[in-house]
């Protein structure tokens, strides 16, 4: 029979059997006649003892011991269940991190479908085709809207000088030779220019004497050839006695490019 210290501990008793007959029973003695009285016979257990703290998925201690082991399991479970639904948590919060989009993202997003979508139409080839018509027509009429000169102009008088300058379109450049007859530099001017105006019909080559002009008989002799270059009715370029710059013989391409240096003439 286990003792109350046995019970505290949780310990089963090992190596113990009783008799399987009661020592106290009178009738056992009286059928017997006298025999011998059986007495309990101790009996070697054939098992080894179990360990106390062996959990099995059932209580098997009463004792303290075994209640606070299965409150340690119980703790250990809660614990481990804990970090599992822990990390389904955190599972789920990413895949919604990743799969839901906020309303400035789907806003975005709805206008690059847009933009896409206005590329495919101007990607079209009908649309390409009349597009360019379109323009190829704008071109065409602004050209000829455009003043188309290609030819130097001749002013006989003061005139003449003033309404060349004052009354031509703003965009358009005036650029206007001052010669002097009978000098060489000049005629040579008035061939360049020629060949300028008809590769230049934008630009209005103009030619004026001297004295026509009501310039000095110094300026006649030490000035010419002049070069005076309009826009818009202001002054952009006044370049006198040009054979400085160019020397005595000059073609076409040095006065060109004289020009373009100084910005008279555009980049043909």
């Amino acid at each position: 029979m286990a003792t109350f210290e046995d019970k505290i501990l949780g310990e089963k008793l090992q190596n113990y059997c009783s008799s399987s007959e009661d020592e106290g029973s009178e009738d056992e003695d009286s059928r017997s006649g006298g025999e011998e009285e059986k007495t309990s016979k101790p009996c070697t257990a054939s098992a080894e003892p179990a360990p106390v703290n062996n959990w099995n998925g059932t209580a098997s201690n009463t004792g303290p011991k075994g209640v606070l082991e299965d409150w340690r399991r119980f703790k250990e479970l809660e614990a481990a269940n804990r970090e599992e639904l822990a990390k389904e948590r955190f599972a789920l919060a990413k895949k919604l991190t990743m799969t839901v989009k906020t309303a400035r993202e789907e806003e975005d997003a709805k206008e690059i479908d847009e933009l896409e979508e206005e590329l495919n139409e101007l990607l079209d080839e009908g649309f390409l085709m009349k597009y360019q018509q379109q323009r190829m027509q704008e071109l065409m009429t602004q050209l000829q809207k455009a003043p188309n000169f290609g030819k130097v102009i001749t002013l006989k008088n003061q005139e003449e000088f003033l309404n060349a300058i004052d009354k031509e379109d703003s965009k358009v450049a005036v650029i206007i030779h001052i010669y002097n007859n009978g000098v060489q530099a000049c005629e040579s001017m008035d061939g360049c220019l020629n060949i300028l105006a008809a590769d230049y019909p934008g630009v209005k080559f103009c030619r004026i004497a001297a004295n026509i002009a009501g310039l000095s008989r110094h300026f006649r002799v030490e000035g010419v050839p002049a070069l005076l270059v309009y826009k818009g009715g202001q002054m952009i370029g006044n370049f006198v006695q040009l054979i400085t710059e160019l020397g005595d013989d000059f073609y076409a391409t040095n006065v060109e490019k004289f020009l373009i240096e100084y910005g008279m003439l555009p980049e043909n």
